[in-house]
Protein backbone atom coordinates (compact mmCIF):
# COMPACT_ATOMS: atom_id res chain seq x y z
CA UNK A 1 0.00 0.00 0.00
CA UNK A 2 0.87 3.27 -0.75
CA UNK A 3 1.37 6.81 0.94
CA UNK A 4 -1.66 8.04 -1.60
CA UNK A 5 -3.91 4.62 -1.15
CA UNK A 6 -3.28 4.92 2.70
CA UNK A 7 -4.39 8.34 2.29
CA UNK A 8 -7.70 7.74 0.23
CA UNK A 9 -8.45 4.55 2.52
CA UNK A 10 -8.45 6.77 5.59
CA UNK A 11 -10.39 9.44 4.14
CA UNK A 12 -12.80 6.73 3.18
CA UNK A 13 -12.92 5.74 6.95
CA UNK A 14 -13.41 9.11 8.40
CA UNK A 15 -16.71 9.92 5.76
CA UNK A 16 -17.84 6.62 7.49
CA UNK A 17 -18.16 7.20 11.41
CA UNK A 18 -21.25 7.97 12.86
CA UNK A 19 -21.90 11.29 12.92
CA UNK A 20 -25.18 10.58 15.18
CA UNK A 21 -22.39 8.75 17.42
CA UNK A 22 -20.20 12.08 17.71
CA UNK A 23 -23.03 13.93 18.61
CA UNK A 24 -24.17 11.70 21.32
CA UNK A 25 -20.27 11.51 22.69
CA UNK A 26 -20.21 15.46 22.61
CA UNK A 27 -23.86 15.28 24.81
CA UNK A 28 -21.95 12.60 27.27
CA UNK A 29 -18.91 15.42 27.17
CA UNK A 30 -20.38 18.76 27.40
CA UNK A 31 -22.81 17.40 30.83
CA UNK A 32 -19.47 15.64 32.37
CA UNK A 33 -18.21 19.49 31.86
CA UNK A 34 -21.32 21.23 33.02
CA UNK A 35 -21.65 19.17 36.20
CA UNK A 36 -17.62 18.68 36.99
CA UNK A 37 -17.62 15.12 36.85
CA UNK A 38 -13.70 13.89 36.21
CA UNK A 39 -12.92 12.46 33.08
CA UNK A 40 -11.01 9.08 32.91
CA UNK A 41 -9.02 8.65 29.73
CA UNK A 42 -7.52 5.03 29.05
CA UNK A 43 -5.75 3.38 26.15
CA UNK A 44 -2.93 1.09 25.67
CA UNK A 45 0.11 1.60 22.78
CA UNK A 46 -1.08 4.38 20.07
CA UNK A 47 -4.14 4.56 21.93
CA UNK A 48 -2.35 5.22 25.15
CA UNK A 49 -0.71 8.04 23.49
CA UNK A 50 -4.52 9.24 22.51
CA UNK A 51 -5.52 9.23 25.83
CA UNK A 52 -2.52 11.26 27.25
CA UNK A 53 -3.32 13.92 24.23
CA UNK A 54 -6.91 13.58 24.34
CA UNK A 55 -6.98 15.13 28.24
CA UNK A 56 -4.58 17.21 27.48
CA UNK A 57 -7.00 19.22 24.99
CA UNK A 58 -9.71 18.74 27.28
CA UNK A 59 -7.97 19.88 30.17
CA UNK A 60 -6.67 22.93 28.43
CA UNK A 61 -7.92 23.17 24.64
CA UNK A 62 -11.72 23.57 25.64
CA UNK A 63 -10.89 26.52 28.58
CA UNK A 64 -12.33 29.09 27.70
CA UNK A 65 -12.28 32.69 30.72
CA UNK A 66 -14.94 33.06 32.47
CA UNK A 67 -15.91 29.51 32.34
CA UNK A 68 -15.67 26.17 34.44
CA UNK A 69 -12.73 23.58 32.86
CA UNK A 70 -13.14 20.36 32.36
CA UNK A 71 -11.38 18.05 34.72
CA UNK A 72 -9.76 15.30 33.02
CA UNK A 73 -7.42 12.60 33.81
CA UNK A 74 -5.47 10.19 31.19
CA UNK A 75 -5.12 6.52 33.48
CA UNK A 76 -1.86 6.29 31.04
CA UNK A 77 -0.15 8.80 32.46
CA UNK A 78 1.36 7.62 36.04
CA UNK A 79 4.28 5.21 34.58
CA UNK A 80 5.00 3.87 38.56
CA UNK A 81 1.17 3.41 39.38
CA UNK A 82 0.45 1.03 36.39
CA UNK A 83 3.75 -0.39 36.89
CA UNK A 84 3.19 -1.43 40.52
CA UNK A 85 -0.07 -2.63 39.84
CA UNK A 86 0.69 -4.45 36.90
CA UNK A 87 3.72 -6.17 38.96
CA UNK A 88 1.51 -6.25 41.94
CA UNK A 89 -1.64 -7.28 40.74
CA UNK A 90 -2.04 -8.31 37.20
CA UNK A 91 -1.70 -5.98 33.89
CA UNK A 92 -5.39 -6.78 33.29
CA UNK A 93 -5.85 -4.54 36.53
CA UNK A 94 -3.88 -1.41 35.82
CA UNK A 95 -6.67 0.94 34.67
CA UNK A 96 -9.83 -0.63 36.94
CA UNK A 97 -7.37 0.03 40.31
CA UNK A 98 -6.75 3.54 39.40
CA UNK A 99 -10.26 3.93 38.84
CA UNK A 100 -10.95 2.39 42.31
CA UNK A 101 -9.36 5.26 43.54
CA UNK A 102 -10.84 8.05 41.87
CA UNK A 103 -13.76 7.17 40.23
CA UNK A 104 -17.25 8.16 41.68
CA UNK A 105 -20.28 7.50 40.38
CA UNK A 106 -21.78 10.02 37.72
CA UNK A 107 -18.03 10.35 36.12
CA UNK A 108 -17.08 9.46 32.82
CA UNK A 109 -14.75 7.07 31.72
CA UNK A 110 -13.54 7.05 28.10
CA UNK A 111 -11.70 3.68 26.81
CA UNK A 112 -10.10 3.41 23.29
CA UNK A 113 -9.14 0.04 22.30
CA UNK A 114 -8.45 -0.06 18.66
CA UNK A 115 -9.58 -4.11 18.98
CA UNK A 116 -11.77 -3.67 21.23
CA UNK A 117 -10.35 -6.76 22.97
CA UNK A 118 -8.19 -5.63 25.18
CA UNK A 119 -8.47 -7.20 28.36
CA UNK A 120 -7.37 -4.16 30.66
CA UNK A 121 -9.70 -1.53 28.70
CA UNK A 122 -12.51 -4.43 28.91
CA UNK A 123 -11.61 -5.03 32.53
CA UNK A 124 -11.95 -0.82 32.99
CA UNK A 125 -15.29 -0.63 31.31
CA UNK A 126 -16.99 -3.01 32.88
CA UNK A 127 -16.16 -1.70 36.21
CA UNK A 128 -16.97 1.69 35.80
CA UNK A 129 -20.45 0.44 34.52
CA UNK A 130 -20.72 -1.72 37.97
CA UNK A 131 -19.46 1.67 39.75
CA UNK A 132 -22.29 3.92 38.22
CA UNK A 133 -19.75 5.58 35.50
CA UNK A 134 -21.01 6.73 31.94
CA UNK A 135 -18.79 4.64 29.44
CA UNK A 136 -17.74 5.97 25.62
CA UNK A 137 -15.76 3.52 23.69
CA UNK A 138 -13.53 4.36 21.10
CA UNK A 139 -13.13 1.00 18.81
CA UNK A 140 -12.86 -0.09 15.84
CA UNK A 141 -13.22 -2.56 12.81
CA UNK A 142 -16.25 -4.50 14.23
CA UNK A 143 -15.98 -3.30 17.74
CA UNK A 144 -14.94 -6.15 19.90
CA UNK A 145 -16.05 -7.13 23.31
CA UNK A 146 -15.78 -3.08 24.11
CA UNK A 147 -18.61 -2.46 21.54
CA UNK A 148 -21.42 -4.71 23.72
CA UNK A 149 -19.76 -3.11 27.54
CA UNK A 150 -20.33 0.75 26.67
CA UNK A 151 -23.21 3.17 26.46
CA UNK A 152 -21.90 4.94 23.66
CA UNK A 153 -19.53 3.24 20.86
CA UNK A 154 -17.68 5.25 18.22
CA UNK A 155 -16.56 3.13 16.04
CA UNK A 156 -13.78 3.22 13.00
CA UNK A 157 -15.02 1.55 10.39
CA UNK A 158 -11.56 0.15 9.71
CA UNK A 159 -9.51 -2.74 10.14
CA UNK A 160 -6.45 -1.05 9.96
CA UNK A 161 -4.76 -0.53 13.24
CA UNK A 162 -2.87 2.74 11.91
CA UNK A 163 -6.21 4.05 10.53
CA UNK A 164 -8.40 3.30 13.75
CA UNK A 165 -5.88 4.82 15.43
CA UNK A 166 -5.80 8.02 13.30
CA UNK A 167 -9.44 8.35 13.10
CA UNK A 168 -9.93 7.97 17.15
CA UNK A 169 -7.11 11.39 17.17
CA UNK A 170 -9.30 13.03 14.51
CA UNK A 171 -12.66 11.93 17.00
CA UNK A 172 -10.87 13.88 19.47
CA UNK A 173 -9.57 17.19 18.08
CA UNK A 174 -13.13 17.50 16.53
CA UNK A 175 -14.76 16.94 19.76
CA UNK A 176 -12.43 19.24 21.74
CA UNK A 177 -12.93 22.27 18.77
CA UNK A 178 -17.03 21.56 19.27
CA UNK A 179 -16.79 21.22 22.84
CA UNK A 180 -14.95 25.06 23.11
CA UNK A 181 -16.90 26.74 20.52
CA UNK A 182 -20.13 25.45 22.61
CA UNK A 183 -18.64 26.55 26.00
CA UNK A 184 -17.57 30.01 24.72
CA UNK A 185 -21.06 30.53 23.60
CA UNK A 186 -23.08 29.87 27.17
CA UNK A 187 -23.21 33.08 29.47
CA UNK A 188 -20.06 32.67 31.68
CA UNK A 189 -20.07 29.85 34.93
CA UNK A 190 -23.69 28.17 33.31
CA UNK A 191 -22.40 25.11 35.12
CA UNK A 192 -24.99 23.17 37.23
CA UNK A 193 -23.78 22.30 40.93
CA UNK A 194 -21.99 19.39 41.61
Amino acid sequence: MGVSQYISDLRSALAAVSAEALMRVEEVLLRAWREQRLVFIAGNGGSAATASHWANDLNKGTAVPGQPRFRAVALTDSVPLMTAWANDVAYDSIFVEQLANLCRPGDLLVVISGSGNSPNIVAAARWAREHGATVVGLTGGTGGQLRGLVDHCVLAPTHRMEQIEDVHLVVAHALCVALRARIAAMTPVATLER
